[in-house]
Formats: structure tokens, sequence, C-alpha cells
């Protein structure tokens, strides 16, 4: 497969049309459309449909599109750092995050990447979907607990706890001596199932188990955290969510949840190399978590 035709076409595809292709590469659109079609000949399958004032991927070129794009500027950067003697960042990078941890997280060491490497054009967008590195055209994932999957491959860099939290006003429930389950007003996700309880460790006593009451559920931990500093009742929060929160008096730490840490890891395709731009955001995020483990501001 000639590299340079099926990079003309990824060009093509990404930017939706010849025109808009010659205009961003400054070539002509007679070259870009030869090349187009001389790989479709080699291939033997029809990669764009051309109208009179639109063009269209096929389902072959949809696929082709897909899977080669991140693969090939790859090869670039490759090629870049051969000539250039070392791994210089470089190009654009897509990451894709958790919702909260984005949030909470992301803009400040997306701003520390962005000033120490400006020729990378950095992309994060912050969805909690199930996503696709290759299929869905992003260089790197973070995900929550994540389960073993042998497309992806990557390293854990940073471990958090779920707190128990509450309106600084609320009464905090103590052991009772028959160590029944307490009851106490809770918000909660949309999706959490009838019937859960919470064990309490604060370290200093034995393990609470609360039976949270819901008198408000959301579909979000940004929303839940929002309604518990509006006074609606206790909730389940990541650490990382809450620490400064509850640094700052407006919220009340009741304990923390027992069982296994929260682990959060970054991830990208087993078919794909660590690249100089992937290696330096990596880089600048563990640099912002030494230690691998979220830690209170004090």
């Amino acid at each position: 497969m000639d590299l340079q035709a099926l990079s003309d076409f990824d060009l093509v595809a990404a930017h939706g049309g010849f025109g808009r292709a010659a205009r961003v590469s400054g070539r002509s659109k007679a070259t870009l459309s030869r090349r187009v079609a001389e790989l479709e000949q080699g291939l033997g399958v029809r990669l764009i449909e051309r109208g009179s004032q639109s063009l269209r991927l096929t389902d072959e070129g949809r696929a082709l599109h897909e899977r080669t794009r991140g693969l090939l500027s790859e090869i670039a950067e490759a090629g870049e750092a051969v000539v250039l003697g070392a791994s210089t960042p470089k190009g654009r990078l897509r990451v894709s995050a958790p919702v909260v941890f984005a949030h909470v997280a992301l803009p400040r060491i997306g701003a520390r990447f962005a000033l120490a490497y400006p020729e990378v054009q950095l992309e994060i967008v912050a969805e909690d979907r199930k996503v696709d590195p290759v299929e869905d055209g992003y260089d790197l994932i973070i995900r929550i607990d994540p389960s073993p999957d042998e497309r992806l491959v990557g390293r854990r860099f940073l471990n958090d706890e779920r707190l128990i939290v509450a309106p600084p006003g609320m009464p905090r429930p103590f052991p009772r001596a028959d160590g029944d389950e307490l009851a106490a007003k809770a918000v909660l996700l949309s999706g959490t199932p009838p019937g859960t309880l919470w064990r309490m460790s604060s370290g200093m006593e034995a393990d609470i188990v609360l039976r949270p009451d819901p008198i408000l559920r959301l579909s979000s931990l940004l929303m839940v955290r929002d309604a518990v500093l509006a006074g609606a009742g206790a909730a389940l929060l990541p650490k990382l969510l809450v620490a400064e929160d509850i640094e700052a008096g407006r919220l009340a730490y009741w304990g923390t949840h027992a069982g296994a840490p929260v682990e959060i890891w970054a991830l990208q395709s087993s078919r794909r190399l660590i690249g100089a731009k992937v290696r330096a955001f990596l880089e600048v995020v563990e640099k912002a978590f030494p230690e691998k483990v979220f830690i209170a501001p004090l």
C-alpha cells in the first residue's frame, strides 16, 4: 500500500473534502483526487462517494480512516525523530478522561503541558463513556478501575479513595451498641442500586454501616457534590473531588468508605508505540501526583 496515497486519503477524510484538504496542505485538488483514486484502484474498493456538492466516506473508507489515521501520525513522528536525532513532541494529542477527573485535575495539568510543549496541539475530552482509542481517535485514555483488556496497555498513575461527606450542620451518626445499620439522608447517583450500604471507617472507632436514605438522585458526581454543598444530604464522593471543600469547611468529613483504593490508569492501544507526545504528557501527569496517591491539601 502506498503510504503517501494513504496519507492523502486520510487528509481528505479528516477535512471532509478535497477542497478543504487542499487548502490545509497546500497541495492541489487534482493531485489529492488522483492519489485517492490510485489508492482505491490498488485496494479494489471504493473509499469515497463523490457528489457534485458533497463527499461521503463509504463503509470501507470510514473503516480504513479510523484504523490508520493514528498509525500514520506515529509513522510521521518516528520519521521526524530520526531526522532530528531526538524525539521532539509535536503534532496533535487527543486524550479522553472521565468527567470528574478531567474537570478537577486536567485543566492545570493541560496548561502545564501546553506551556512546556508548544508544538503539541492538546485536546482533552471529558466523557464517562467507554471509548476505544483506535476507533474513537484517541492517543491516550484515562480510566477509573479499568477491567483487564488485552487491547490496551498502560500504567496506574494515581490511587484515590471514596469519602463519605455531608453538609457541616448535618449530625454525624455514631456507632450503636447493637451494631445495627444507621440511616442517613443522602444524595445518590442515579444508577445506585436499591439496598446499597456504606461501610464507614474514621480510623478512631469501630466501622459504621450507613444505609443511605435517598432524598435526591442525580446523574453525575459533580451534581451530587453541588447538592451536598447546598445542604441536601450526605454522599459518597471521590477524595479528589471534595478534598478542597473539606479543607475549606464547606463539607464535613464523616469517614472513608472501606474497600480497595480507587485506581486511575492511563491507557493506549496495544497496537501502537508510545510516541514522544504521549510520553511527555504522561510525565507531566505523573509529576502532578508524585506519590501515586492523592493527598488532600493541608
